[in-house]
């Protein structure tokens, strides 16, 4: 079975996609990221690099080849395992990509056999959205995605209807997943949640919700339907998030209030970038996290990180942030830079 061979220890539970650090001049960060990492890989093995929070979908060709790299790098030293994501607005675009990718992963390992390639760079799948549009039928989502998947490597389903302007269909991610069996993975960032619910049997593909908030009751131990998280959080709550999948099934009370305290300050940080007009709403909030998780509490008077657009972070905002992080007991004493 494919999963056995990606996973011979079991698919964790927890994944995240990690933030895309830049330097002053604007080129991506290496040595920040493989801090941010190295910090994180306690908690957290599986990550999805170049997702929605990690600037995916605005990152030139040179810059995701260069994230790719660092990604690939870090897995080694961490042990860590990664998707991929490519994301493209039309089906075909995607396509090019991943077999592009399958490439370069080739080159980099000096393996000519693919699975032997991925599986030795520890890369599990590609992940892809539908093709972009309101006007997107079911049955052009179909064609798209059945190309992709015809390929026959792993492939992770993301539900991004934030980007996409659409749903993949319950009824064609039921299909989908009788007919391949490389359909290994499914998130779900749309806060629907409406595949989950549906109770349709996805034949084993793994199950992620990405909207935050309420955490715990979203776990097939609450019965709910979801095998895990690949959350956008994970970036600066990757501890209280581990301990959530613990606790859900051992000490449900835990959990909960685990589950309250993050979700409180996921709400009002989101609620402090909305105004910010570069980037989105997942990578910006978790940046202002992470600012004070990789400096401490000096990072209220350090400026704020830089988005891919090349603005930084106000300083009001970060000011707010320390503010939120103070009152629910969160400010780190140090950071892991």
């Amino acid at each position: 079975m494919l999963l056995k061979r990606l996973f011979p220890r079991g698919i964790p539970p927890l994944w995240c996609p990690p933030l895309t650090h830049y330097t002053q001049e604007g080129r991506i960060d290496r040595v920040r990221i493989a801090a941010h990492l190295r910090h994180l890989s306690v908690h957290v093995k599986g990550f999805l690099i170049a997702g929605s929070t990690s600037d995916g979908w605005e990152l030139t060709d040179e810059e995701f080849r260069e994230l790719i790299e660092v990604g690939l790098e870090q897995a080694q030293k961490l042990d860590l395992y990664l998707l991929i994501g490519v994301f493209k607005a039309e089906a075909l675009a995607a396509h090019q990509v991943l077999l592009q990718l399958v490439e370069l992963i080739q080159s980099l390992t000096g393996e000519s056999d693919p699975p032997k390639a991925l599986i030795k760079a520890r890369v599990c799948g590609f992940t892809v959205c539908a093709p972009r549009g309101q006007q997107v039928s079911q049955e052009e989502m179909q064609r798209g995605l059945v190309q992709i998947l015809e390929t026959g490597f792993p492939v992770a389903l993301y539900q991004l209807p934030q980007v996409t302007e659409n749903e993949i269909g319950v009824e064609l991610l039921h299909s989908l997943s009788q007919r391949f069996s490389n359909f290994l993975y499914f998130k779900d960032s749309s806060g629907a949640d409406r595949v989950v619910l549906s109770g349709k049997d996805l034949g084993g593909v793994f199950t992620m919700r990405g909207a935050e908030g309420d955490y715990v009751d979203w776990l097939k131990a609450s019965g709910r339907g979801y095998d895990g998280f690949l959350l956008s959080s994970a970036n600066s709550f990757a501890k209280q998030l581990d301990a959530i999948l613990s606790e859900a099934v051992v000490s449900r009370a835990d959990a909960r209030k685990t589950s309250e305290q993050v979700s409180s300050i996921i709400n009002e940080t989101f609620d402090l970038v909305k105004g910010i007009r570069d980037g989105n709403s997942f990578a910006n909030a978790n940046k202002a996290l992470d600012h004070f998780f990789a400096y401490g509490p000096e990072a209220e008077i350090i400026p704020g990180p830089r988005l891919h657009a090349g603005s930084k972070i106000p300083a009001d905002i970060i000011r707010k942030t320390a503010e939120v992080l103070r009152r629910h007991g969160c400010m780190p004493m140090r950071g892991y830079v």
